[in-house]
């Protein structure tokens, strides 16, 4: 498996690091995510059978690309709701490092459920709201709230699982 992705970063890294950097406009960030593609790469304990070694490895840097965008998101949001917090109770920047890597952990936990699915787990797990105070607050009833408590429960549960 690593020859192979040694042949495969020797062919094709410059080629997926200009397809990055013409997706990304900046060349630092698509070394970066090139880098991580390949790193993906070696991480996986199957082999992996490719004909075609482009498409492939767009395949894999799409899905790297589109964690980052997705974390950048994530990124955005958060530096928005902390530029409202007074200087004196804003967090260090290790707490920032901290909170952000667990937005994204969360996020990444969560992926794939319905917004209301993961509004709902939000507001139990963060908010510490009653089932009821979450049935008022999304418009649902107290039986969907805890319907969706265990789906977003399980998400997580299976997501950790296979890490």
């Amino acid at each position: 498996m690593r020859q192979q992705v040694q042949l495969l970063y020797r062919h094709h890294h410059g080629w997926l690091h200009g397809w990055l950097r013409r997706k990304l406009g900046c060349t630092q960030n698509a070394a970066d995510l090139a880098h991580d593609t390949f790193m993906r790469l070696l991480a996986r304990e199957e082999p992996v059978a490719i004909e075609e070694p482009r498409a492939f490895l767009t395949t894999v840097a799409q899905r790297v690309l589109s964690n980052h965008r997705r974390r950048e998101r994530i990124e955005r949001a958060y530096l928005e709701v902390l530029a409202q917090v007074p200087e004196a109770l804003a967090p260090s920047l290790e707490e920032r490092a901290i909170l952000l890597e667990t937005l994204v952990e969360i996020d990444r936990l969560l992926g794939g459920l319905p917004p209301l699915v993961k509004r709902a787990f939000l507001h139990a797990q963060l908010d510490g709201m009653t089932h009821a105070g979450i049935a008022a607050e999304l418009g649902i009833s107290v039986t969907t709230v805890k319907r969706y408590l265990v789906r977003a429960g399980t998400q997580c549960y299976f997501a950790l699982a296979a890490d």
